[in-house]
């Protein structure tokens, strides 16, 4: 089997998790947590950095730190992965859910101007599967309006809009280390700012609203959102190795337009402007018909893929009765090809080649 994800640990993590244990500061203190955020704060070009335990609560961190909550309204794609829409609803605020554009998968900044209201806090950009927003639109928007801009980074750890790492265009930002993002922490995320005083309130709520001053002083109901020491030295080392891991990942999404070009398909590609971390190469078939099909004739040649997400305007818990057709169509149409940094030019050949074959050989016409 071929495997959507397999994570790129060939630097330095057994080493520095060896000191950890060896040293046995393996909490949530030790000198790995700073060296990761310094360093993460410094590759992405962000003031300040903070890490958490995963790129969920991270989102849940930064909406609280800007003070979002009951009777809010926050302006999210429909077509990303829930973790992105969760914290909203837990914060006591509203949703409202935008449509895609066809092109990029990305949020239509058109959209979100119709959906502003006298009661929007905040636009939520979704850099989905590694392809920036349009960040002018956005931003603009969001100073016209006085709104809060926050960038959801989870699948967009080496993206960059106009030469500048996504992550630095709002008020806050967040990343997820999951093990199946470009770089790792196991479990894992990261908030970050260039507003030192919204950093300083995420810092607090993550630690269980401490005082700094004070021994076991609590003055907020707060969280512990902490990262182990253990997580942080396994990121730095996948930090430091983070240039070579995005340019394999580059090497494998050019494989794949050129195995796949003229087929009735589109792949999620570069626009001008932008570079695309791939985090995944992701396809989107012309017929939806035939996305399930494609997908168990890929099984079958031992390929595993993923569909797209449900758009989460459909999902049970936060379902509403408009339709995005943008959002809805791309989700029914497409899915994510095995896109680990670790794949073989042999292996992105034999995944195109299945793709050709279910096209070329009447497999589509049995489907």
């Amino acid at each position: 089997m071929i495997p959507v994800y397999q994570p790129h640990l060939f630097g330095r993590e057994r080493e520095y998790v060896n000191h950890c244990l060896d040293t046995t500061w393996i909490s949530s203190k030790g000198e790995y947590i700073a060296r990761f955020e310094r360093s993460f704060a410094d590759y992405i070009g962000a003031q300040h950095a903070t890490t958490v335990s995963n790129g969920t609560v991270a989102i849940h961190l930064a909406l609280q730190a800007l003070g979002v909550g009951a009777g809010d309204e926050v302006i999210v794609p429909s077509l990303t992965y829930i973790a992105s829409v969760n914290p909203i609803i837990q914060l006591g605020a509203t949703p409202v859910f935008v449509d895609s554009l066809e092109g990029t998968w990305q949020m239509d900044p058109a959209d979100v101007q119709r959906k502003i209201t006298a009661r929007t806090r905040a636009v939520m950009a979704v850099h989905l599967y590694g392809l920036p927003c349009d960040m002018d639109a956005l931003v603009a928007l969001c100073q016209a309006h006085a709104l809060l801009l926050i960038e959801d980074c989870a699948e967009a750890f080496g993206s960059r809009y106009k030469g500048q790492h996504v992550g630095t265009f709002g008020d806050i930002a967040t990343y997820s280390f999951f093990g199946n993002k470009t770089i790792t922490t196991g479990e894992g995320g990261m908030v970050v700012s260039n507003r030192a005083q919204v950093m300083e309130r995420a810092y607090h709520l993550k630690t269980q609203g401490v005082s700094p001053t004070r021994e076991y002083w609590h003055d907020v109901v707060a969280y512990n959102y902490r990262m182990t020491n253990v997580c942080a030295a396994i990121g730095l080392a996948q930090l430091e190795q983070a240039d070579a891991i995005l340019a394999k990942k580059r090497r494998v999404a050019a494989w794949y337009q050129e195995g796949l070009c003229g087929l009735p398909l589109c792949v999620h590609s570069e626009v001008p402007g932008t570079v695309h971390s791939f985090w995944m190469c992701s396809i989107a078939v012309d017929d939806a018909a035939l996305r399930q099909p494609l997908r168990d004739h890929l099984r079958a040649a031992g390929i595993e893929t993923r569909p797209l997400f449900y758009p989460s305007h459909t999902l049970p818990h936060c379902a509403t009765r408009q339709t995005l057709p943008v959002a809805e169509s791309l989700s029914a149409r497409g899915l994510n090809l095995p896109s680990y940094p670790g794949l073989e030019r042999r292996q992105v050949e034999c995944v195109g080649a299945a793709i050709r074959g279910f096209f070329e050989s009447g497999a589509m016409a049995v489907a």
